[in-house]
């Protein structure tokens, strides 16, 4: 399997290939080589979909019926590559040569990689492309850079202050405590703390410990399994007590959700209906819908789920609502979670539609309690994991 963007003939090409066939899409318009224009690509693919946006004109191509995930576990190489040997025949027409020119701002599924000196694991002939002290991102929030002898200075918007503008002026004297985030509110000229998990209040100056945990709809809590050396990955189950006032909102995520290679087991609420998605390998995600009755509003309802290798099922309030094989064929037996669970949300600067890849659109705004890992004797301390904006809710 590969996917490559390369410049033939002065045109951008994707190629791409999941293992049966080549798929191949080239812009409509040459780019520029005149060394100063600068050029926007997004390119990527969606199933066996592939597509290509080059300055804002687009191309796509659906190839025809066959294997839809892209299987590499391999570095990603930029501009060139160490050794032509590792470069796929089919993913260049010609024998291929390195980039001459400048690339920035590499975002590859929702994050940037780093081209700094430090960064990469490694390259070689490589140089600073701006060839100033302000390079392209040294102001933040569209600060704007001015050189200053050897050194520079950030001529920063009215809302942002701080020598490279990344301090919000409403922030700037908060009152946040106890490592709390202040998040800057320009509509009332003002700020909120985004607690830490344990305090609570206007400043996060009230210690609170909880055995319900209410989220308020940008809260989340990240729970480090200790025990996780030593489970059975084949066989896993998870069950908790949940209250929503919302018929939208992620109740749990089971896995490392860092990128579309990692296992997962999540559970949520879709136009008020229980879902849960299951994600054993290669990206294949099973959603198992239960909609015979709403699960909204205010109401404690009590969930079981259980993965026995392929076989996945679901108990609401005791009764059974679900139970399929995601897999007859056994290809992928074990969620390999990494140890990782989110309850009702991610990090704060993370978008539940973007990291769940749209199974799921929104945080939960309601409650959990009485959380059993593996049908553990001990139910897992909420309270004591890392978290936001979570408030006790007995």
């Amino acid at each position: 399997d590969f996917l490559c963007i390369s410049l033939v003939n002065g045109y951008v090409q994707l190629r791409y290939s999941l293992g049966d066939k080549t798929v191949i899409l080239q812009s409509l318009q040459n780019i520029h080589t005149n060394g100063s224009t600068w050029h926007f690509l997004k390119a990527g693919r969606v199933g066996n979909e592939g597509y290509l946006d080059l300055d804002g004109v687009i191309i796509t191509q659906k190839a025809s019926a066959g294997m839809t995930a892209l299987d590499i576990k391999t570095d990603f190489y930029v501009g060139g590559v160490s050794s032509l040997n590792l470069v796929n025949s089919m993913a260049t027409e010609n024998e291929p040569t390195g980039f001459s020119g400048c690339i920035r701002e590499i975002i590859i599924n929702n994050r940037e990689l780093k081209l700094t000196d430090r960064d990469p694991t490694d390259g070689a002939n490589v140089g600073d492309c701006d060839g100033t002290v302000c390079g392209y991102t040294v102001c933040k929030n569209n600060g704007k850079c001015q050189i200053q002898n050897s050194s520079f200075s950030c001529s920063c918007p009215q809302s942002w202050t701080g020598n490279t503008c990344e301090q919000s002026v409403y922030c700037s004297k908060n009152r946040c405590l106890h490592q709390a985030l202040c998040i800057p509110d320009p509509i009332i000229f003002s700020y909120s703390c985004a607690c830490t998990l344990g305090w609570s209040g206007s400043y996060c100056d009230n210690e609170t410990s909880f055995s319900t945990a209410r989220f308020a709809g940008n809260s989340y809590i990240k729970y480090m399994d200790p025990h996780y050396e030593e489970r059975d990955l084949k066989l896993t189950s998870v069950s908790l007590n949940f209250t929503t006032s919302q018929s939208e909102g992620l109740i749990l995520w089971m896995g490392k959700a860092e990128d579309e290679d990692n296992d997962f087991l999540a559970i949520g609420l879709t136009n008020g209906t229980l879902k849960v998605v299951v994600n054993l390998g290669e990206r294949i995600s099973v959603p198992l819908i239960y909609s015979k009755r709403s699960l909204c509003c205010k109401k404690w309802h009590f969930i079981t789920t259980a993965q026995n290798q392929t076989s996945v099922k679901v108990f609401l309030d005791e009764y059974l609502i679900l139970f399929d094989d995601i897999d007859p064929q056994r290809k992928y037996i074990a969620l390999n979670y990494g140890g990782i669970c989110y309850f009702g949300g991610f990090e704060l600067d993370r978008k539940i539609s973007i990291v769940t890849l749209g199974l799921f659109s929104h945080p939960l705004v309601g409650k959990i309690k009485d959380v059993v890992l593996f049908q553990d004797s001990k139910k897992i301390p909420l309270s004591k994991a890392e978290g936001y904006n979570v408030y006790d809710g007995d």
